[in-house]
């Protein structure tokens, strides 16, 4: 038996938009997008980790009643949900890229501890980190 986190999921208020801008943006695939009625079970996959995927979720039914949902699109608009780390072998090179392509930087990158970040979010609100590791450990 293998075992395994498989999805991790964010909110996203717009899955449309979200899908958008993880495919054409940054470059993930669709892996899953299918629907039940109004609910839609939405992930993309990171080309170099095929047995990972983000699920792009909609606050609402069936998981949550209309207030519930609500609250959690606010609190991912102000970006209070925890941030996402994405690896990255040249931060500047792709900040330079994602940046000319419209992604909305919240840190330009900076070097710390050997590495380098930058922090970026997407049309939801959810913040993302992403490090360049160190070259020693590379």
């Amino acid at each position: 038996m293998t075992q395994g986190i498989s999805v991790v999921g964010v909110y996203v208020d717009d899955q449309d938009r979200a899908l958008a801008f993880y495919v054409d943006l940054l470059g993930f695939r669709v892996h899953t997008d299918v629907r039940n009625g109004a609910y839609r079970w939405l992930t993309v996959q990171h080309p170099d980790q095929p047995s990972f995927q983000l699920g792009l979720f909609a606050p609402g039914p069936p998981i949550h009643d209309d207030a519930t949902a609500q609250t959690l699109r606010a609190m991912v608009a102000k970006g209070a949900m925890p941030p996402l780390v994405l690896s990255v072998d040249d931060c500047r090179a792709i900040y330079d890229r994602l940046k000319a392509k419209g992604v909305e930087f919240t840190q330009e990158p900076m070097e710390r501890y050997g590495s380098i970040d930058a922090g970026f979010r997407d049309p939801a609100g959810n913040g993302w980190k992403m490090i360049q590791a160190p070259r020693a450990s590379r």
